[in-house]
């Protein structure tokens, strides 16, 4: 077992060192171990369609229109979002749209 830790991102543990770095080999993240120790865990960066941080709280608005996966229906551009949640995973908002909670790409979002 190596006592380096796992990978920020993907959460792997196959990780080595590169200099002052460590380096993730399954998805190329790389980042210094000193930085992780100051780095506040529970916060994560998420950025809208524009490069805006997110955080909870927020209103926002899709930027285009999306079908419901598993379902008939379809998020119409300009639908309003609100009170979003930032969650961690490739889904990465998450709030109520017409009373039914959604799990959204921040890629599709845009902050009001």
């Amino acid at each position: 077992m190596s006592a380096l830790p796992d990978c920020p991102v993907c959460g792997m543990g196959n990780t080595y060192p590169d200099g002052t770095n460590l380096v993730c080999a399954d998805c190329g993240h790389e980042w210094s171990p000193t930085a992780e120790v100051e780095a506040d865990e529970d916060v994560v960066a998420v950025r809208d369609a524009n490069g805006n941080l997110l955080q909870d709280g927020d209103d926002v608005v899709l930027v285009k229109d999306l079908k419901v996966k598993g379902s008939s229906l379809v998020l119409k551009m300009g639908t309003k979002v609100r009170n979003i949640r930032v969650v961690g995973g490739d889904h990465d908002v998450e709030g109520r749209v017409d009373g039914s909670p959604m799990m959204l790409k921040s890629a599709f979002l845009k902050k009001v």
